[in-house]
């Protein structure tokens, strides 16, 4: 899905969007069917913890991504322009 959102949408800050949504899922769920895997265990705690960590750094790269494209001057896409 982050392909097709890539590829369909107009500007680099929907672009971002679309990627960040579709990369905290895929880490989530891959996380999630490896402490399904791994039964109770110690190893469970430690894929808890990296559980959390994609949450919190996701949106902040995004964020500084999209600002970096701003200061640098590009303009968000606006209904009408090519």
């Amino acid at each position: 899905m982050a392909a097709v959102g890539v590829i369909r949408f107009p500007d680099v800050f929907s672009r971002a969007h679309a990627v960040s949504l579709t990369d905290s899922l895929g880490v989530f769920l891959m996380l999630v069917g490896i402490a399904f895997h791994e039964d109770l265990s110690r190893n469970l705690l430690k894929i808890i913890a990296v559980l959390a960590l994609p949450y919190i750094q996701n949106p902040v790269i995004t964020h500084a991504t999209v600002r970096a494209a701003l200061r640098v001057g590009l303009k968000p896409w606006q209904r009408g322009t090519p």
